[in-house]
């Protein structure tokens, strides 16, 4: 059963970071992250554990998601950076500019992929979803699953290759 104090407390920062990735704003993903758990709290009697907790929050998240952008009928994409990705301390500073350089461009990269490249790449490669889990979340099959990671990955490749090169 849903607890709201103890799934805030446990899923907050996943459905925080899973909404900025999609989103890109630190504010509206904090709005939405916030909103998300009242409205799980708000149906927390529909909630039947046929999937995890925090499963059923990211499609709450998802859903709140694409409501806002067909609100707004527009993606802003806005540079960001995976904050909890930990960098290796035994870097010299060049290489640690270097590795921040990289990963800074590498999110810039993702940020550009249209929509649903960007989202099944955000929940099967940097949350490391299984196709089954990112399926669900997204409410795609897993045939769509895999194809939109597939050609997602492809798109960003040939997007860095070409920005490397240019």
């Amino acid at each position: 059963m849903f607890d709201l104090e103890q799934d805030y407390a446990r899923y907050h920062d996943n459905i925080y970071r899973f909404i900025y990735f999609l989103t890109l704003d630190a504010v509206l993903a904090e709005d939405l992250m916030q909103e998300t758990f009242i409205r799980a709290f708000n149906g927390r009697q529909s909630f039947r554990q046929q999937s995890n907790t925090l499963t059923w929050l990211r499609t709450i998240a998802r859903n709140l998601v694409y409501d806002d952008m067909k609100r707004k009928k527009l993606i802003r994409f806005i540079t960001f950076q995976k904050q909890h990705q930990p960098l290796q301390l035994a870097l010299t500073p060049e290489q640690l500019l270097h590795t921040k350089e990289e990963i800074q461009w590498l999110y810039e990269g993702i940020a550009k992929l249209k929509f649903e490249y960007r989202a099944a790449i955000v929940l099967r490669k940097i949350e490391e979803l299984s196709i089954k889990e990112t399926a669900e979340i997204l409410g795609w099959n897993e045939a769509k699953v895999r194809n939109n990671t597939e050609r997602g990955m492809k798109e960003l490749q040939k997007r860095m290759r070409g920005e490397r090169d240019g």
